[in-house]
């Protein structure tokens, strides 16, 4: 499972293990799964994409405004400017 964190200036809305999330980057969107290699990216105003399970169909999206993606050993970190 990928660690998944989106946090805004304000608070931390997410901290959960999740099987992929797509981020919308500002070369395009990407998607992230366990083991993704390290990437940092800036993410424009869109829709992120998460998918719960492998089997999961319809992923649960979270508008995002602006902001920072990065990859890590430790997982996914979205900061995002305005997220809701």
């Amino acid at each position: 499972m990928l660690h998944f964190e989106l946090v805004t200036p304000e608070k931390l809305l997410r901290s959960e293990d999740v099987h992929m999330v797509v981020v919308p980057g500002s070369e395009g969107d990407f998607g992230v799964l366990e083991g993704h290699a390290p990437f940092m990216s800036t993410i424009r105003d869109g829709n992120i994409e998460i998918y719960k399970t492998a089997s999961n169909q319809s992923p649960e999206i979270i508008r995002v405004e602006g902001g920072f993606a990065e990859v890590n050993e430790k997982g996914l970190t979205v900061l995002a400017e305005k997220a809701g």
